[in-house]
């Protein structure tokens, strides 16, 4: 997807949001936010996708408050609370189906879309949005096309739901290319998650978009090993708003499954589901 007009107010807002994780005085986050507005204003229009702009937008935020990791307090905090609600409803989750939506419950863990809110209580949460379901409900079409995938990642504290998604495949015989972020941006997952959920046991590979400080994805940019295994896999599973963003803009792909909570309305339109939908939708 390309920048929308409704993303302005949203993105700065997650600035903000770094400046006050920050401790940034009330002159330095002027500074900063005025600063990643000229950006923004300046690279709008340039012909790339929704995520490298928001990109470029936070690395000049984390210069300007000299904080390569602005989320590090939220992703531990988050990944703490995902941890005991999945001790609890574990022994639930039955089906895929049932693990798929829990990944994407997991996906509600999003810090800064200014019209979402992390819950605090996300064990209620969690329950009332299981009972709600999928808005889209493509999980008996995917399962099938699971023998080698391609998972990208997205957010801490989901990670704990994705860790037993991926388990699910890995006893199933899938082969899993696991694919995180190479540096910390927002409370997305990088290798330190990965090492600490014990990740490397359930994939049969791991490796990061190559992307250094960036959202999303990009295919110009990814190592070998990510090239051939999108060569490869019978299936691309896609975590989150900002895959979603970067992926659907491309052609050729293996099938697709977008596996989201849908959290503003430029992709709820997109997508054509009402904001707040919980999706599993297959592209092929």
């Amino acid at each position: 997807m390309k920048l929308d007009d409704r993303c302005f107010d949203c993105l700065l807002s997650r600035v903000a949001l770094e400046c006050k994780l920050s401790a940034a005085d009330e002159d330095l986050t002027n500074k900063t936010v005025q600063s990643c507005a000229e950006l923004l204003l300046k690279i709008r229009d340039d012909p790339v996708s929704h995520p490298q702009i928001a990109s470029a937008v936070h690395r000049n935020a984390y210069r300007m408050l000299d904080n390569p990791d602005p989320f590090k307090g939220l992703k531990e905090q988050s990944n703490v609370e995902a941890l005991s609600v999945c001790d609890r409803v574990r022994p639930s989750l039955r089906s895929f189906r049932d693990l798929v939506l829990a990944s994407i419950i997991g996906n509600t863990y999003d810090y800064g879309v200014k019209t979402h809110h992390v819950t605090e209580n996300f064990g209620e949460f969690f329950t009332i949005m299981f009972s709600k379901g999928l808005t889209i409900d493509d999980t008996g079409r995917i399962l099938p096309l699971t023998k080698r995938v391609v998972y990208f990642t997205d957010n801490c504290g989901e990670i704990v739901f994705d860790r037993l998604l991926l388990e699910y495949l890995h006893a199933n015989g899938s082969e899993i290319t696991l694919v995180v972020r190479d540096a910390p941006i927002l409370n997305d997952v990088t290798m330190k998650e990965v090492e600490e959920f014990g990740l490397r046991d359930i994939a049969t590979s791991v490796t990061t978009t190559g992307c250094g400080t960036e959202l999303g994805v990009r295919l110009d940019l990814c190592p070998p090993e990510l090239k051939d295994a999108l060569g490869h896999c019978t299936i691309i599973i896609s975590k989150g708003m900002a895959n979603y963003e970067s992926l659907s803009l491309e052609k050729n792909l293996p099938p697709v499954a977008y596996l989201m909570s849908v959290k503003c309305d430029p992709i709820a339109d997109d997508i054509g589901v009402p904001k707040g939908s919980l999706v599993a939708k297959l592209c092929t």
